[in-house]
C-alpha cells in the first residue's frame, strides 16, 4: 500500500508518482546512518575538547530538518525552477564567500566560515551544487545558440569562483568544482583546443598549488612517504579498520573515536569501519555508487541538454566528494578535509547536500513536457 493513490492530483501526490523513489530511498538510508554515526562518533570528540557530551549530535539534529526541507522542497521544482533557485543561491553565496575575507573566522589557517550567532556557516559548500546547475545552463545555451557566448561566460564564472576558493584557501573544494565543471564541459562537446588547454591548465594549477601552499605540499609528501611527517590520523584510521574486521566491534564499542581528532567529521568512515565492520562499510559504498549510477542512467535518458549536464554535474559532485572522503580515510589519496555526504558531522555540508539531492530529484522526475529554462 502506497502513501498516495495514483489518482491523487495534489502537489505531493504528483510528486510521489514522478520522483525517483529508489534514489530517495538510498539517500534516506544514508541520512539514517548519518544520525547513527553522529550519536556514535561525536560524543567522545565533544567530551575530549570539553564540550557537552551530545554537543555535535544535537547540532547535527538541528541542521537535519533544514537539509530535509531543502531536499523535499527542491525536488518539487521544475527544471526552470531549479535553474532560477540555483542562480539566486549562487549569487548570494558568492557574495558571502567574498564576505569571509572581511567578517570570516580563521580556522586551521583558512578563512572559510562566517559566524552567525552560536552557529557557523561555510558559504563555499553551497557553490558546488548551484554552480553545477548554472554552468550546465550556460553550456547548454552556448551549444544550442540561445546564448552565443555561453562557454565564455561559464569560463569567467568558473575562474571567479575558483579564484575566491584559492584565496581562502580551499584547494580541495576548488578541485571538486573544477572536476565537475570539466566533466560538464566535456559532455557539452568542448572543442579539442579547449580540452588540451584545460589539461595543461589543470597540471599547471596542481604544480602551483604544491609549491604555493605548504599544507598541500605537506599532505602530498606524507601520502607519498608517510615517514616524512605527521600521519597520526591516517594511521589511527587504518588501525580502526583492522580492529573492526568483517562485522565490527559493535555500536559504541570502538576506541579510535577517543583519540582521533576528526572522528566525527573527516574520519567518520573509520569509526564506522571499527564499530560496524567491512560489510556495513561496503553497503555504504554501494549506496553512494547506486545514487551516482542511477543519476547517470537517468541523465542518459534525457533529450534536453541542460537537464543532462546538470544531472551529470550533481552526481559527479556527490560521488567525488564521497570518494575523496573514503579514499583519504583509507590512505588511497592525500588527506583532504571533506565530509562524507549525509554521514559526517557538518551543518553547512549537510544543508548544501540536501539542496544538491533536491535539485537532482527535481531534474530526474518524470515529466510529460520538457519544461526547461530558455
Amino acid at each position: 500500500m502506497t502513501i498516495f493513490a495514483r489518482s491523487d492530483t495534489s502537489t505531493l501526490g504528483r510528486w510521489w508518482w514522478t520522483v525517483d523513489r529508489w534514489t530517495l530511498a538510498a539517500v534516506g538510508v544514508l541520512i539514517a546512518f548519518g544520525i547513527i554515526m553522529a550519536l556514535a562518533a561525536s560524543p567522545a570528540v565533544a567530551e575530549r575538547i570539553g564540550l557537552d557530551y551530545f554537543f555535535f549530535a544535537r547540532r547535527q539534529l538541528i541542521y537535519l530538518p533544514i537539509a530535509l526541507a531543502l531536499l523535499i522542497g527542491g525536488s518539487l521544482l521544475s527544471p526552470r525552477g531549479v535553474f532560477r533557485m540555483a542562480t539566486i543561491t549562487l549569487i548570494v553565496f558568492v557574495v558571502l564567500v567574498m564576505a569571509t575575507f572581511i567578517f570570516g573566522t580563521e580556522t586551521k589557517g583558512a578563512t572559510r566560515w562566517i559566524a552567525i550567532g552560536p552557529m557557523s556557516l561555510q558559504p563555499s559548500e553551497f557553490l558546488k551544487p548551484t554552480f553545477a546547475v548554472v554552468a550546465a545552463w550556460l553550456f547548454a545555451s552556448g551549444r544550442l545558440g540561445d546564448l552565443p557566448h555561453g562557454y565564455l561566460v561559464s569560463i569567467g564564472a568558473y575562474c571567479l569562483i575558483v579564484g575566491l576558493l584559492m584565496l581562502q584557501p580551499d584547494v580541495g573544494m576548488a578541485i571538486v568544482i573544477s572536476a565537475v565543471w570539466t566533466c560538464q564541459f566535456f559532455l557539452a562537446g568542448l572543442p579539442l583546443f579547449w580540452a588540451v588547454g584545460l589539461a595543461i591548465g589543470g597540471i599547471a594549477s596542481f604544480i602551483t598549488a604544491y609549491f604555493t601552499f605548504s599544507h598541500v605540499a605537506s599532505r602530498i609528501d606524507r601520502f607519498l612517504d608517510p615517514s616524512s611527517g605527521d600521519s597520526y590520523q591516517v594511521d589511527r584510521s587504518l588501525e580502526a579498520f583492522m580492529n573492526g574486521g568483517l562485522f565490527g566491534r559493535g555500536p559504541g564499542e570502538g576506541t579510535v573515536k577517543e583519540v582521533l581528532p576528526d572522528a566525527h567529521s573527516d574520519f567518520v568512515f573509520a569509526v564506522a569501519g571499527e564499530e560496524f565492520g567491512l560489510f556495513v562499510c561496503l553497503i555504504i559504498v554501494c549506496l553512494f555508487g547506486f545514487v551516482v549510477l542511477r543519476g547517470f542512467a537517468k541523465a542518459l535518458q534525457e533529450t534536453d541538454l541542460f537537464v543532462l549536464l546538470a544531472t551529470s554535474g550533481l552526481v559527479v559532485q556527490f560521488g567525488l566528494q564521497a570518494i575523496i572522503n573514503m579514499g583519504s580515510t583509507l590512505r588511497l589519496m592525500p588527506t583532504k578535509g571533506m565530509t562524507l555526504p549525509f554521514v559526517s558531522y557538518g551543518g553547512s555540508s549537510l544543508i548544501a547536500m540536501g539542496l544538491c539531492i533536491g535539485f537532482l530529484l527535481a531534474l530526474t522526475r518524470k515529466r510529460l513536457g520538457a519544461e526547461v529554462p530558455r
